[in-house]
């Protein structure tokens, strides 16, 4: 049976249980107290009537106790068929926009207006789930797209290559190989980027996160040097609870990015870490161009490249650096926040948590941060000049 149907039956069930309390709550008080035999009265008496009997008062009383029953009946089946189609319209109208839904049409809402009651709020939730499956339907839509055009890139190049090398044999092939693993190296590049989203496993070890920023300086050193960039490690020990092997990623991905997106010539790359209790802080904060504050919000979408910032082709990247960052980030439960740089450029802050506070560092930060957000720059008293593993500075 149809839930409407199970609920005039109860309706008409609850109202016939009523009318039977009712009918049997007269018998009780009333008919009971009647006698059942007639009363002789002397003539001289002041009495005048007739007195009636219980038998009589039943037999006038029982017909119509009947039909009363059989009109609750029929009432509550009538008015409860119409009360559960009233109540149950706000389902229908869920279930139509579920049925659109389920076509793969996310669009539609069901707007519910009026009381908040129960229905009200689960049509509230419905709409916002099928908001956020939308949003989520229309970035996997991009990504797919984006990622296809990126992994096109290099292959039509390598198909080009091969082409002129097959019209013109008498071409050197040094340059055709050497262009031709430029182009590979990117796609695998792009592959393994691709990888490293898809990743879930997070182990939780103790890692100290100024390690892994002298590991990734040490790394990119070179990069550094032939664009005539500083580099700078300051801070002391920070440990978080993690895997080295996808935290090194993270500071590596933001040195690197902030080493590309940097002045042409003469900038600096300031890395500082610390650990103040609550959670272990990496910043890594970079000179360049200002970058609006508009795009804050959208540069740790995949493949989406700040274009204002100067950067190299060499070394441009697929355009996943920060959407790797900020995966890895939010699956060891930590934050990341982006502001403009006080001198140009971008601050990047991570918090994350300590080894003996696992789970999320929300109150040491809330996301991603939105264009008023300012991150803090490390102060002179935290840059050591001496030869210590956090005080280096690189030119």
């Amino acid at each position: 049976m149809s839930a409407r149907v199970k609920l005039t039956l109860s309706y008409a069930g609850f109202l016939m249980l009523a009318g039977v309390l009712l009918l049997a709550t007269v018998w009780v008080f009333l008919l009971r107290y009647v006698p059942d035999r007639a009363l002789l009265i002397r003539a001289d008496s002041s009495v005048d009537g007739v007195f009636p009997v219980r038998s009589n008062l039943l037999h006038i009383f029982a017909p119509r106790a009947a039909a009363v029953l059989v009109f609750l009946l029929a009432f509550g089946l009538v008015g409860g068929w119409l009360l559960a189609g009233r109540m149950l319209a706000p389902l229908k109208r869920i279930t139509d926009v579920a049925r659109t839904a389920g076509t793969g049409s996310l669009s539609h809402r069901i707007g519910m207006t009026g009381r908040r009651d129960e229905f009200r709020e689960l049509s509230d939730a419905f709409d916002s789930m099928l908001g956020r499956l939308e949003s989520h339907v229309a970035e996997q839509q991009r990504f797919a797209a984006n990622a296809s055009h990126e992994l096109r890139t290099p292959l039509a190049i390598s198909r080009a290559l091969l082409d002129v090398a097959r019209r013109d044999p008498e071409r050197g092939p040094d340059e055709i190989i050497e262009r031709l693993h430029v182009a590979n190296q990117r796609a695998i590049d792009l592959t393994e980027a691709l990888l490293f989203l898809g990743r879930e496993n997070v182990t939780r070890d103790s890692v100290d996160l100024s390690l892994l920023a002298e590991e990734a300086v040490e790394t990119l050193l070179p990069l550094a040097e032939q664009r005539r960039i500083t580099l700078e490690v300051t801070g002391s020990a920070a440990t978080a609870a993690g895997s080295a092997e996808l935290l090194l990623r993270v500071v590596t991905n933001l040195v690197q990015n902030a080493i590309v997106h940097n002045l042409p010539a003469g900038g600096t790359v300031a890395v500082h870490t610390e650990a103040d209790g609550d959670s272990s802080t990496l910043r890594v904060v970079n000179t360049g161009q200002p970058v609006p504050p508009d795009l804050l919000p959208a540069v740790t979408e995949p493949f989406r490249r700040a274009t204002s910032r100067v950067r190299t082709d060499e070394h441009a990247g697929v355009g996943l650096g920060l959407s790797i960052v900020q995966r890895i980030v939010h699956a060891h439960g930590g934050t990341l926040e982006l502001a403009p740089g006080s001198a140009g450029g971008l601050a990047v802050t991570v918090r994350l948590c300590p080894p003996d506070q696992p789970g999320s560092a929300a109150g040491a930060g809330a996301g991603t941060a939105g264009p008023g957000s300012a991150a803090v720059p490390a102060g002179p008293a935290d840059r050591l000049s001496g030869p210590g593993r956090a005080g280096r500075r690189r030119r």
